[in-house]
């Protein structure tokens, strides 16, 4: 376990000292801080790229500027999109924070070896919180309405997300417990 303060200080380090980009993947359930921690790497150098505030920013609004029914098909597209912009951040030797939430262990693994594959190094973050606070962050997210909280994640959801969730064991990744 590492606070986040250690792991900011680590990364920024590693920045200065690394020729090659770092690539950090961020992987937590939502509410988990994900989009918090990655905006803070974001401020020093960073690019972020993100699945919400790419579907926002193309789309617009979840239910009122495209149907509810068509989310699952934009995230696709996006992450599609924003893949390929990350290999060629990555061929600029950009830093860059991936602000996904990485519940898969195959995904994380297949873009481990794509960023590695490119000339990256990646670290992956895992931010661990207990359900209960997921549950407070949650609600109080719900009363948001941006890229970054587009619908709301009912308790349903929220159960579905964390029996979904994979969690990383053996992956180099570097925790922080809420």
């Amino acid at each position: 376990m590492y606070t986040e303060k250690f792991i900011l200080e680590s990364l920024e380090q590693q920045i200065i000292a690394n020729e090659a980009p770092v690539i950090v993947m961020m992987c937590g359930v939502a509410g988990s801080g994900k989009t918090t921690f990655a905006q803070k790497l974001e401020n020093v150098g960073f690019v972020r790229l993100s699945i919400d505030e790419d579907i926002w920013s193309t789309h617009g609004r979840f239910g009122v500027d495209y149907p509810e029914k068509n989310y699952e098909f934009y995230k696709e597209q996006s992450e599609i999109k924003l893949r390929a912009e990350l290999v060629n951040l990555i061929l600029a030797k950009q830093h860059v924070v991936i602000d996904f939430s990485f519940w898969q262990r195959q995904r994380r693994g297949d873009y481990k070896e794509l960023i590695e594959r490119n000339g990256g190094v990646s670290r992956l973050i895992y931010l661990k919180v207990q359900p209960d606070e997921l549950r407070r962050r949650l609600h109080i997210r719900s009363a948001r309405y941006d890229a970054n909280a587009a619908f709301t994640i009912s308790e349903d959801i929220l159960i579905r997300f964390l029996n979904g969730f994979e969690t990383p064991s053996g992956e180099g990744e570097e925790i922080i417990e809420a």
